[in-house]
């Protein structure tokens, strides 16, 4: 029987790049109205306005 290893699971697409950004009070206040209507936290709020860059 196969030995099982402690810790978090691997994932496919690993979350390793630390990212710091400054932003005025007008664009997190627009950032945490979007993530209220969405209901998800600032980081996953940010992840979804890079990924609708992609599509301009």
């Amino acid at each position: 029987m196969p030995t099982k290893k402690r810790g978090r699971p691997f994932e496919e697409n690993p979350k390793d790049i630390r990212l710091d950004v400054r932003v005025t009070k007008e664009e997190l206040e627009i950032l945490d109205d979007y993530c209220k209507r969405k209901d998800v936290k600032r980081p996953q709020g940010l992840r979804d306005g890079i990924k609708a860059l992609e599509n301009l």
